[in-house]
């Protein structure tokens, strides 16, 4: 009887399919579909970046033949007191954008999360995803009228409430937070969109299982919430840093110096005033090498201490 149900099981089951063609053919049908791909990357990634390291070993204004410099551009960058004030601001701006976002992003995803009527939870999410598709360059001519000193909406409400507001882009102390603010304004939502995902991923048994337990809502958040949700954070936490990095449109567009005594100039607007303000391509091209290295190795440290933290 089992020798009998084989052979009908054997004898109804559809032939495979062998690929035709050679192992050699097949083999360059795969590397034709890669192509496009390829070509991309060898064009926008792999080629700027070798040239840049050929670069950076220049001195090289794009009009008189480049000399080499062996390692003088980096060198320099030692003495150049702008690449620190640079180098600080971007920090200080990635790590208020880290925190903020994070944080924030978290907190409105739990709240869109319990809301009970479908309408206003589609309404909500879309309020807050719709700044991240409007263009850098509209926000921040928005802002600049929202924050002007003499007709700005926001200087007339507070200072109907009796508020006094400050310069707020020409004031050295407010003029970075400024552009945090306007920043955590406009990307908000990308960040409560992908919490929002990792929060419905949440298994709902092991959140029940909590309540049968007797915990709270604050305990099943800190450990069952945060902990399930900490692939979801972690991803986020690595995207918010290196987009927050290559800040570079808002400053250029509402503070195009880099704002008053360089408070809001960040390393990637340094490097394109170096290279295309002052055409000094080689020191601009071991600026942008800098910046890829502290990306490379802030992106390492995230990995690397993701291990404590991050559930598998």
């Amino acid at each position: 009887m089992t020798i009998s149900l084989t052979r009908r099981r054997t004898a109804s089951r559809p032939p495979a399919v062998q690929p035709s063609g050679s192992a050699g053919s097949r083999q360059w049908v795969g590397y034709a579909f890669l192509s496009p791909a390829l070509l991309l990357f060898v064009v926008f990634v792999a080629g700027p970046f070798v040239a840049a390291i050929v670069l950076s070993l220049y001195r090289w204004d794009m009009l008189t033949p480049a000399q080499f410099a062996g390692f003088g551009n980096f060198t320099a960058m030692f003495g150049d007191p702008l690449l620190y004030r640079s180098l600080a601001n971007t920090f200080v701006f990635a790590s208020a954008s880290l925190i903020t976002h994070l944080v924030g992003g978290l907190l409105l995803a739990l709240g869109v999360n319990r809301l009970k009527n479908k309408v206003l939870s589609y309404f909500v999410r879309t309020s807050l995803f719709f700044p991240f598709v409007i263009s850098w360059a509209a926000v921040a001519l928005l802002w600049k009228y929202v924050l002007d000193p003499s007709f700005g909406l926001l200087t007339y409400y507070l200072g109907r409430l009796g508020v006094d507001t400050p310069n707020w882009f020409n004031d050295p102390s407010w003029a970075l937070p400024s552009i945090i603010g306007i920043d955590f304004w406009h990307t908000i939502g990308f960040t409560f969109v992908i919490m929002l995902a990792g929060l419905q991923t949440v298994p709902n048994t092991l959140l029940e299982a909590a309540r049968l337990d007797g915990a709270n809502a604050r305990q099943t958040l800190w450990h069952v919430t945060i902990p399930m949700m900490s692939p979801t954070i972690f991803f986020a936490a690595v995207i918010t840093f290196l987009g927050a990095f290559q800040i570079f449109d808002p400053i250029q567009i509402i503070t195009p110096q880099g704002g008053p005594d360089n408070s809001t100039m960040s390393v990637v607007m340094y490097l394109y005033q170096k290279g295309f303000q002052s055409f000094q391509v080689g020191y601009a091209s071991a600026v942008s090498l800098l910046v890829f290295a502290v990306m490379m190795v802030v992106t390492l440290l995230q990995f690397w201490g993701s291990r404590r933290w991050v559930h598998q």
